[in-house]
């Protein structure tokens, strides 16, 4: 028997798990989305030269799970955009944020109680949008726990999975900022909570599916919170991130001294190099000005040779006339 059954939060679970998301928890992950999106350098500029740009761009946010989903499971890719109630929501949403008189929406959602509770809302969300790419990928590959996995994590983090595309779409590129090289936080507990989600699903964790969902969503609910109260971004996973990495993959390896030698001689050829463009430069600045000062001296010595001359021809002269 389940201990969850046990307990009285058996009847929230199936109140959570029958939670409808539409409009309202929906209409939170939109503002929230829209408003992470306007909060990025350059996105209010685009908004003014090319607002079909910007439109597209918060579309990518709001509806970037279900896309990338789509794509991996070879699924049509404007799939998602085939819920005109949805992308309408989505589309006055961006309107009003980026465009409503006096910025009175964006305003008024940046408060921190409000936007506290809109991102309490989007966590919920969260929690549907992995079940729900899990349950999709096991409905049609019931033995695969790797693509259960990855269909849940890019349902429930697609919009920053795809960030790179959808900076393409702003006409900015920064790799850098690949959420596979620097995963945040959103990205990380969403593929943990695909992880769980997926043993769910193959019977490997040994829980009900809502006592799950109420689990998954109070940690990333109270996780959020305390971030947003306490002004930290740093995840609840860095300790056992640290350790892990230490253990696994921060090894001591038989190529680290051949590694250093080869960087060392890199270092000390690099600096012979500039130690000898240093003395050439010098080499060249005092030929150039003995270069310099040499056709003066002859023009100097050239000039003085003309006056003697001169000289002797006036002398010449005058003896002349003398003589005549």
């Amino acid at each position: 028997m389940d201990l969850l059954e046990l307990l009285p939060l058996d009847e929230l679970s199936h109140g959570l798990a029958n939670l409808s998301m539409f409009p309202y928890f929906d209409m939170a992950h939109y503002i929230v989305s829209i408003m992470a999106l306007r909060e990025q350098p350059g996105v209010l500029e685009v908004s003014r030269v090319s607002p079909l740009a910007c439109w597209f761009s918060s579309m990518l946010f709001c509806f970037g799970g279900a896309v990338l989903s789509a794509i991996m499971l070879a699924e049509p890719v404007v799939a998602p955009l085939s819920n005109s109630t949805g992308v309408l929501l989505a589309s006055i949403t961006w309107y009003l944020v980026f465009y409503c008189p006096m910025d009175l929406v964006y305003c008024c959602s940046a408060l921190l109680p409000l936007r506290l509770v809109l991102s309490v809302m989007k966590e919920v969300t969260r929690t549907w949008k992995v079940l729900g790419g899990v349950t999709l990928a096991h409905s049609k590959y019931k033995d695969s726990l790797l693509v259960m996995i990855a269909i849940g994590w890019a349902k429930g983090a697609g919009g920053g999975l795809i960030r790179n595309f959808e900076q393409l779409v702003r006409g900015v590129w920064k790799p850098e900022t690949n959420e596979l090289l620097k995963m945040s936080y959103p990205t990380k507990i969403t593929l943990i909570g695909a992880v769980l989600f997926a043993l769910q699903q193959t019977r490997y964790l040994p829980l009900q599916t809502h006592h799950l969902m109420l689990i998954y969503t109070v940690f990333t609910v109270v996780n959020k919170s305390r971030m947003m109260l306490t002004g930290s971004s740093s995840s609840p996973f860095a300790a056992i991130e640290s350790t892990v990495y230490k253990t696994l993959f921060a090894g001591h390896s038989p190529y680290d001294a051949l590694t250093g030698e080869v960087q060392k001689a890199c270092v000390d050829h690099g600096a012979a190099n500039g130690t000898t463009a240093t003395a050439g430069t010098k080499e060249i600045g005092e030929n150039g000005a003995a270069e310099k000062t040499t056709p003066v001296s002859r023009v100097k010595g050239q000039s003085g040779s003309l006056k003697a001359k001169e000289k002797s021809e006036n002398a010449d002269t005058t003896n002349c006339k003398k003589i005549n």
